[in-house]
């Protein structure tokens, strides 16, 4: 493992205990090898002054909701050292009771949660402390023989314990193993199944002795050929897959009783690991350490042929587990399932929204190796279903659920919206990112692929008047999200002004093709999805023209009357699937790509009026933006226009022709 302590960078750090801890912390945090998404602590034991300007020993430990990648300052708990140990000295303090004490004895009650671990950190009589999941030194104590080999390896300098719990139990096992002990001769602590300590009091010296650990950890599976030894393989998919794995999102959104997320990962080391003659066994023995439960579950679907049977399976099976384990004190978490195995296609991360979709993902990733290293070491074991509900259902993580913030009313909708690079659609792929939707953005342009910097977007280069380009732009965004809910078809062009006697064939035949049948293309391939969607929506982007054309746009205003009428067609037909058609007719946005100066020149010309009296040309004499736009398609997306179809709503700024 690459040690990335640059000299020249940490005596930038040097000022202070704290800003040292924060520096080595974020070099821990860079190797996804270590620790993921908020996995791992590291603290330090320094000095504060108090109110009464008295110094205080206080531990600085990392705080709840941090991560170690990007940490600051103040994502450090500041904790009374004193406090801690002797809280650890108790003989005995519930899990909830511990949480309260930890909180108590912060001398910044504003400081994020110390670190469950906190008195474990206090415990360890040296300044900086650092701990990780890392991968290579979980996975030999995922092995059958994990415990010898992991002490032939690093002999008595490392001192090996068995798995308990996180929180007070596990800060008093510590402490009864090490308080004979001399810790001068002791370089570090790993817990089986867990993860792995080390501490001295310069903060050096702790993280180069996490490399060195971890690298020692990583040559032994060398020596054995592990790297080397995961498999790969290609799958091509079929159009059908497509469609079953949005059943298998639909179905898992059942048991979840809110829309997911299902990302389809067919790279050739997940299409290898899937396609495993012993899969069945291996990939459903356990987690890579039983912090993963809380995001992946216990263990993946097995998905096949159908994969609906899959995600079902899991659910009837995760629910007698839970009925299994429970004490009767439980509530149980929904039994959909957070990944699957899809046998010789890939897995499949299942997620509420886009930010636990990369948390599974990565998480998936590390799984499916590590179960490979433990095959050959002998063979994958983990922890036994027991231990790992204890953690699952863990009465801190039970307290987190009724604090947990409410959801977006789009976390887990799929939405996919055309002509995205820029104006309206570009506002609305925004705005429904922004409430927590995954957007799948088609645009001919081909800067669609660099407009959209936030991961909740997925830029595609489409051209709707194409079949094909239309069919890989959808297959690429299933696969991605795992379906389509809502479609704002929005892609458009406003030709140049022309009156009939002056309209050209192919001026009219493009118009057409770009303003209507593009946006019958796009609704006729996207409505399989549709119907397996989750309070599926349409939104067509007319025109004021449909209800009030103007002289010079009859090419354009004939386009978004035909569209409006398909779309009223549309609702009729597909509303007993569930699925809602409305159309919009916007009026003077002028942020938009198809408003040119010339364009604007023009049509103000032919009202007689300047361009700044065209702008403004409305009853309520108001700027209409795309935001304006956006904001609308999302209110008619949403639950307070669920019992609307069909119908054609004004943004306009009032119209005086119109009204």
């Amino acid at each position: 493992m690459e040690n990335l302590w640059q000299e020249e960078e940490s005596l930038r750090f040097k000022h202070s205990d704290l800003a040292m801890r924060v520096y080595t912390s974020r070099l821990l945090g860079q190797s996804d090898e270590l620790v993921l998404h908020g996995g791992g602590n590291t603290s330090v034991k320094s000095t504060q002054t108090n109110i009464f300007g008295l110094e205080e020993d206080i531990l600085f430990v990392k705080g709840s909701g941090w991560d170690l990648k990007t940490i600051e300052e103040e994502g450090f708990s500041p904790a009374r050292l004193e406090t801690l140990l002797k809280l650890g000295k108790l003989p005995s303090m519930t899990d909830t009771e511990m949480a309260r004490e930890l909180k108590a004895s912060m001398t910044n009650p504003n400081a994020p949660s110390p670190s469950i671990e906190a008195i474990l950190h206090a415990l360890i009589p040296c300044k900086f402390v650092d701990h990780t999941h890392t991968d290579a030194v979980v996975a030999l104590s995922n092995s059958p023989n994990g415990k010898e080999v992991l002490e032939t390896l690093y002999g008595e300098v490392v001192l090996i314990l068995p798995y308990i719990m996180p929180g007070f139990v596990l800060a008093t096992q510590v402490f009864e193993a090490t308080k004979d002990i001399d810790w001068a001769n002791l370089e570090g602590i790993v817990l089986m199944h867990h993860g792995l300590f080390t501490f001295n009091d310069d903060a050096k010296e702790s993280y180069d002795k996490m490399i060195e650990l971890v690298t020692k950890a990583e040559d032994h599976l060398k020596s054995i050929d592990a790297f080397d030894s995961l498999a790969k393989s290609v799958y091509e998919a079929s159009t059908s897959d497509y469609l079953s794995l949005a059943q298998a999102r639909q179905m898992a959104s059942h048991y979840h009783q809110a829309p997911m997320l299902a990302s389809w990962n067919m790279d050739s080391e997940n299409v290898g690991f899937s396609s495993l003659e012993n899969i069945d066994d291996i990939a459903t023995r356990g987690p890579l350490t039983p912090d993963h439960t809380l995001q992946t579950k216990r263990i993946p679907a097995i998905l096949e042929h159908d994969p609906r049977e899959g995600v079902a399976a899991f659910a009837k099976n995760y629910l007698k587990y839970f009925e299994k384990n429970n004490d009767g004190s439980l509530s149980c978490l929904d039994p959909a399932p957070r990944y699957a195995v899809w046998k010789e296609k890939g897995t499949v991360v299942f997620s509420a929204n886009i930010k636990k979709k990369k948390i599974i993902s990565d998480m998936v990733e590390h799984t499916i190796k590590a179960i490979q290293w433990g095959e050959a070491l002998g063979g994958w074991t983990v922890l036994s279903e027991e231990e790992i509900f204890e953690l699952e259902y863990w009465e801190l993580e039970q307290a987190k659920l009724k604090l947990a913030p409410a959801k977006s009313d789009y976390d887990g909708k799929i939405v996919l919206v055309t002509g995205a690079a820029s104006g309206i659609g570009k506002a609305c792929a925004e705005a429904f990112a922004s409430k927590g939707a995954a957007v799948i953005a088609l645009d001919i342009n081909p800067i669609i692929k660099d407009v959209f910097k936030q991961p909740g977007i997925l830029g595609l280069i489409c051209d709707i008047t194409d079949n094909n380009s239309i069919q890989n732009a959808i297959n690429t965004g299933v696969a991605t999200f795992g379906g389509i809910d809502i479609l704002v078809s929005n892609a458009g062009s406003f030709p140049k002004s022309a009156k009939l006697e002056d309209l050209e064939s192919d001026l009219l035949q493009k118009t057409m093709e770009i303003n209507f049948s593009g946006h019958v293309n796009i609704m006729r391939e996207c409505t399989p999805f549709l119907k397996l969607g989750c309070d599926p929506s349409i939104v067509l982007m007319t025109s004021k023209n449909v209800p009030a054309p103007g002289p010079g746009a009859g090419a354009y205003s004939a386009a978004k009357s035909a569209l409006t009428q398909m779309g009223r067609v549309a609702a009729m037909e597909l509303g007993s699937q569930g699925i809602r058609v409305n159309m919009l007719h916007p009026n003077a946005v002028f942020d938009t790509g198809i408003w040119s100066d010339e364009v604007l020149e023009s049509r103000a010309k032919n009202y007689g009026l300047t361009v700044d009296e065209y702008k403004r040309n409305n009853i309520l004499r108001t700027t209409i933006t795309s935001h304006d736009v956006a904001d609308l398609v999302i209110t008619v997306c949403n639950k307070g226009f669920s019992k609307t179809t069909g119908s054609q709503i004004p943004i306009d700024g009032g119209n005086e022709r119109v009204i």
